[in-house]
């Protein structure tokens, strides 16, 4: 069974991932929780990771039963066919999510152009590109993920 990423209208990523449970079918909608600013209070709100994305995973046949949910409108594609995501990615995103914010990371005569291997932190043993090296920051491009990662320095 392989992971895909079904597409949500606004705002529905966590009452389409409920539905799913219900109708027996595994899913996984990352939510991360942020403070929210009204006029006359604060408060912690969980909000998804991804906005209008919910990972699936379920057989090839399966895949047309996502749409018995309200809320859910089609499958990501890549190249023609519905995109696949890998278990180490899934894995990747729900230890990231586990651990803290801020880890201890030693940058040492990094060039722009160079490879490195992180060795600690939610994305532990990913290859990274250095891509930009400032005075307040540096950022790596992980090309096994397709994402950016900007670290602050302190």
């Amino acid at each position: 069974m392989n992971w895909y990423v079904i597409y949500t209208k606004p705002k529905w990523e966590k009452k389409v991932a409920e539905q799913l449970v219900q109708k027996g079918i595994e899913c996984y909608c990352p939510l991360i929780t942020q403070v929210r600013q009204w006029s006359d209070r604060k408060k912690k709100v969980e909000v998804p990771l991804f906005n209008s994305y919910v990972f699936v995973r379920l057989s090839d046949a399966d895949r047309n039963l996502v749409f018995q949910s309200t809320g859910a409108v089609r499958y990501l594609f890549w190249l023609g066919k519905p995109a696949i995501v890998r278990d180490e990615e899934i894995n990747t995103i729900k230890k990231w999510l586990i651990t803290p914010d801020q880890y201890e990371i030693s940058v040492s005569s990094l060039q722009v152009g160079d490879k490195v291997v992180l060795e600690s932190g939610p994305f532990q043993s990913q290859q990274a590109i250095v891509q930009e090296i400032n005075k307040t920051s540096c950022v790596l491009v992980l090309e096994s993920m397709g994402c950016v990662l900007r670290m602050k320095k302190i």
